[in-house]
């Protein structure tokens, strides 16, 4: 039977002209995005995929070009609250082109963000919005820092490792630095943490006791878990605490309503032991370089009073009848001991003396010449 053949730019045609005949004009198109990279051209690339259950059962390339990127990314941003990343599962607009040199291309020139707002992502930016409206995303960060905090209470479980970590890192430093702090357990997790929280911060303030700030600490976990942090009640209570809050929640890339409102947020517990330890670190190191300047600019002050001195000295030796008379001059006295500037005040017979370096000479004046 003979073979029947064609060439793969006839292959590569077939293949255009159906796809582009099957999908003739933009499509939106569902999909999570498994991997996303921004070139610094400003265009970006992502791969687009889909599950079933644990399977994946889809998977494309795409790209967004530059300038359409600059007007989705961060009007996706405004909206959602979060930036375009992996693991979103988005509605796209696209149009599907295939070229015999590169295959298929998905040009995405929209995205609709309201998709990709769940119910509870609804409810974050609900709360923000509410956070706004009643003036309390900002009241934290208008408290006064204080220099050297060494007073700490720490609301956290006393089981977690998020919590040990930071005590452990905090309270054996290399430096030596010495901390209190005070625990005020609460539930760090499911939907009465909020509320626990709260109440461990109305007990904080309700304590009696004098402290510098608070530190509310948590480690990593799931999205489900960490979603009390973007809850009103314990936001409302961080922002309304007459102290400094600072909270450590989750992992590096966790970013919480809770973080918003405080007086100042960092990744982990252990970033956050860092912090307090660096304040007293950089407040250690400007007092060794405060004395290394106060003792140069002392012997700075020693060196000038030393260099003025001598040059007072020599001057003073260069002043000295003594030096000049080592220089082969001689000083004339008249009889009562007086140095004679000229032959003025001398007449005929007086007694005069003449001083040399090493001795003197008693004279009498034969005669006076004037010029």
């Amino acid at each position: 039977m003979e073979k029947e053949i064609i060439t793969l730019y006839d292959l590569q045609s077939g293949l255009k002209s159906g796809i582009e005949c099957l999908f003739p004009s933009r499509l939106w198109i569902r999909a999570e995005i498994s991997a996303l990279k921004a070139r610094p051209g400003g265009h970006c690339y992502l791969e687009l995929s889909q599950r079933e259950g644990n399977s994946l059962v889809a998977k494309a390339q795409a790209a967004i070009w530059s300038s359409r990127y600059r007007v989705i990314a961060p009007y996706f941003e405004s909206v959602t609250g979060s930036p375009l990343k992996e693991g979103l599962t988005v509605l796209v607009r696209a149009q599907v082109t295939y070229s015999q040199l590169y295959g298929l291309t998905i040009s995405i020139d929209d995205i609709d963000p309201e998709y990709s707002l769940g119910e509870s992502e609804k409810q974050r930016l609900q709360t923000i919005e509410r956070l706004r409206d009643e003036g309390l995303t900002d009241l934290q960060k208008s408290l006064e820092e204080p220099s050297l905090p060494q007073r700490f209470a720490v609301i956290s479980a006393e089981d977690a490792a998020g919590y040990r970590d930071f005590m452990r890192h905090l309270h054996e430093n290399e430096y030596g630095f010495s901390f209190t702090t005070e625990l005020f357990p609460a539930l760090m997790q499911g939907p009465d943490a909020p509320s626990s929280m709260a109440q461990a911060l109305e007990a904080v303030l309700s304590s009696g006791e004098e402290f510098d700030m608070v530190l509310i600490l948590r480690g990593g976990g799931s999205r489900l878990d960490l979603a009390c942090y973007d809850d009103y009640v314990l936001c409302a209570a961080i922002a309304r605490c007459p102290l400094p809050v600072m909270t450590a929640v989750g992992h590096d890339q966790d970013y919480h309503i809770c973080d918003m409102v405080s007086f100042r947020s960092l990744k982990t517990p252990t970033a956050l032991a860092d912090e307090i330890i660096s304040i007293y670190a950089d407040e250690d190191a400007r007092l060794l370089d405060f004395g290394s300047r106060l003792r140069l600019a002392f012997l700075s002050k020693l060196s000038l009073m030393e260099n003025r001195v001598n040059v007072l000295e020599a001057r003073i030796k260069g002043a000295d009848p003594r030096t000049i008379l080592k220089r082969g001059y001689s000083l004339v006295l008249s009889g009562t001991g007086v140095p004679m500037k000229g032959v003025g005040v001398c007449s005929e017979g007086d007694a005069v003396s003449v001083m040399f370096a090493d001795g003197m000479l008693d004279c009498r004046v034969e005669k006076v010449k004037r010029n």
